[in-house]
């Protein structure tokens, strides 16, 4: 008979970032107070769940993120390369409002493929890492659950070629905001089903919500 197991791709909370800098992997930038309060609500939410295994991206703000759910599960967060943010051309530079990066014409040289996409690591390339790190983190839980911590594009991204969705998407109605759970259930090692919550979804700033479903959207739960 084939084992049930889950696989949750936790996005990090809210990031201490007042000047509005587009972070990407630089380091230093870590949780908020609001950020660290939401990563604590992830623990309230689901430390009574059967979570056997942790793994974390390496940058600061996802270590931050899982410390309060391992700490309720007792375990050790193993560090995966695998599953850290995307690389991006525009890391460093500043999109606050007045002062957007994407008003200088010389970077809109970059924004010639949005499917590959052409500003930064291609999309195929984040899917075959986080996947490989998604089908890891089953065999280490099978028959338990599994929590990734990662970032917003790695973990869109991954739910759409999982739903064999198009890439090409706006990256404002992104069904993946802070602390949010992608998870991914399995029957052996079969994908069976997606699913989609937010338990911290009362903290989160407006401007930071998920948007609405349109009627382009796919549901919160889909059998791919």
């Amino acid at each position: 008979m084939s084992t049930e197991t889950t696989v949750h791709l936790l996005r990090h909370g809210e990031v201490h970032n007042p000047q509005g800098i587009l972070y990407g992997r630089r380091p230093g930038f870590v949780l908020s107070d609001l950020g660290h309060q939401m990563a604590q609500r992830v623990a309230d939410s689901i430390g009574d769940r059967d979570i056997t295994h942790m793994v974390s991206s390496p940058l600061e703000r996802a270590q931050q993120t899982a410390a309060p759910l391992a700490t309720a599960r007792g375990l050790e967060v193993a560090i995966d390369e695998r599953v850290i943010e995307s690389t991006n051309h525009f890391e460093g530079k500043r999109f606050a409002k007045g002062d957007n990066a994407l008003r200088n014409p010389l970077n809109w040289l970059k924004l010639y493929n949005p499917m590959r996409p052409s500003w930064g690591e291609p999309y195929k390339e984040i899917v075959v890492r986080m996947m490989a790190a998604v089908h890891d983190a089953r065999a280490a839980a099978e028959g338990h659950e599994a929590v990734i911590v990662s970032h917003q594009l790695p973990i869109w991204i991954t739910r759409l070629a999982a739903e064999q969705r198009s890439f090409l998407h706006d990256p404002r109605k992104r069904r993946c905001t802070l602390c949010s759970l992608t998870s991914f259930h399995f029957t052996g090692d079969r994908l069976t089903r997606l699913s989609y919550s937010e338990p911290a979804a009362d903290l989160v700033p407006v401007k930071d919500r998920a948007a609405p479903f349109s009627a382009g959207d796919a549901p919160a739960e889909k059998k791919p």
